[in-house]
């Protein structure tokens, strides 16, 4: 229960950073591939969500590694949506 728990809470932050980036019209969202593109980067949030999805049906079942997998992609999420906000990218 609590590897769900920990999965949810870093969900909660990665969906946090990456709407202040859609929002943030930092100039290195006009070179994201086109896919992401329709709906203004809104695709890319489905993406986000089937991630968070993925990661908490695995720690549900019991996988711990996949948690910790989750973990330092939010780490490196947090890290590249702190480098575009103050301006170091």
């Amino acid at each position: 229960m609590l590897p769900l728990l920990v999965v949810f809470c870093l969900g909660v932050f990665n969906f946090a950073a990456h709407k202040a980036m859609l929002e943030s019209g930092h100039p290195m969202l006009a070179q994201v591939p086109w896919l992401f593109q329709p709906l203004g980067g809104r695709l890319s949030l489905i993406v986000e969500f089937v991630m968070l999805l993925g990661a908490m049906i695995m720690a549900a079942a019991g996988s711990a590694g996949w948690t910790w997998v989750y973990l330092l992609y939010s780490t490196l999420n947090g890290l590249a949506a702190w480098l575009m906000a103050s301006g170091r990218v």
